[in-house]
């Protein structure tokens, strides 16, 4: 007997083998599901085609905002000229421009720099201070950066220290710290000024400058103010000191006016300093013809004559031998 419409559309049951398996696998998906893999269903083939085919036709069907194309290119042509001015070397102009730009207008608005006061200048000049802070007649004080023209400053060796105040709207005080010279420090045979914390203030010596304690070599730049402050302890030595050498950035050489050279130990130089001192008040040993005086060995002093103390030296014990030996023949005769 044929089966009627309505049973032909049931569902058809499971077989009892096929039931617990589908019920694993429900079981299965709802814990997965829960631990977070399943969040993106499983991809297969035709999912991939039929994801492909959605985007790339929304893709396809999108419309780009109006004037996007126009925004491009100038987005394009803006970076084209970037690059340009970089690799140009004319990024600094540009800025100078626009800082003559924004100046001009600040001083429309009244911003002009009207007075600038200088304090603590000896050496350098209100002249070169200005030109070194980068202060023009069309300078503004709206647009002046305090702590870049505080840099500028301190990028001269003359200057330790400087400040910079704006009082608006027109007025600008700077003051700054200089630097002493405070001896000449010979290298490689050049002669520069020194501060007293090494920083070389000039590349030549000025004239008003040149009766200053000479220092001579590599790291007596930054030795030489203990050494000189030590030597000074000792007025008589002081004023016959012509130079002070940095031996192998060690121990030091005193080169005197009249022409002798003091060797000095590594360790405890004052103590060989007042040695020298003593020796000199006793015996005058700074004013003999002699040519070195080493105080390198703690408990002896050596000294070397001159070249013509030698030579006389020699001749004088010479012409003593041949008078010796002429007294010796006539007593035989």
């Amino acid at each position: 007997m044929d089966a009627s419409p309505a049973q032909s559309l049931m569902p058809t049951p499971l077989r009892q083998s096929e039931a617990p398996l589908a019920s694993r696998r429900r079981e299965a998906g709802r814990r997965a599901s829960a631990a977070g893999w399943l969040r993106t269903p499983a991809w297969t083939d035709s999912g991939w085609r039929r994801a492909i085919v959605r985007w790339g036709g929304a893709l396809v069907a999108y419309e780009p905002p109006r004037g996007a194309g126009a925004s491009a290119a100038a987005l394009l042509l803006l970076a084209s000229t970037c690059y340009g001015v970089v690799r140009g070397g004319h990024f600094d102009t540009i800025v100078a421009q626009v800082q003559d730009i924004c100046d001009t207008a600040a001083n429309s608005a009244g911003f002009e720099i009207s007075e600038v006061a200088l304090a603590g200048n000896r050496e350098l000049s209100r002249e070169n201070i200005l030109t070194l802070a980068g202060i023009t007649g069309r300078s503004s004080l709206l647009f002046l950066d305090a702590a870049k023209t505080r840099a500028r400053l301190l990028s001269n060796p003359w200057i330790a220290d400087a400040t910079v105040l704006k009082l608006y709207p027109g007025r600008l005080r700077i003051g700054i710290t200089e630097r002493q010279p405070f001896a000449l420090w010979q290298r490689d045979g050049a002669v520069s000024l020194i501060a007293a914390d090494g920083t070389v203030l000039e590349r030549y010596v000025p004239p008003r400058f040149a009766a200053l304690p000479l220092l001579v070599g590599k790291g007596a730049e930054h030795a030489g103010e203990d050494f000189l402050a030590l030597v000074k302890r000792y007025p008589d030595i002081a004023r016959n000191v012509e130079a002070s050498v940095l031996v192998a950035d060690r121990r030091w050489n005193l080169q005197l006016k009249g022409g002798i050279e003091v060797l000095l130990p590594e360790g405890e130089p004052e103590h060989a300093l007042q040695t020298l001192a003593e020796l000199d008040r006793g015996k005058q040993i700074l004013a003999r013809d002699i040519a070195v005086v080493d105080l390198r060995i703690a408990d002896r002093v050596t000294v070397r004559l001159s070249d013509a103390a030698s030579a006389a030296r020699d001749e004088a014990l010479k012409a003593a031998a041949d008078k010796n030996k002429k007294k010796s023949k006539g007593g035989e005769a």
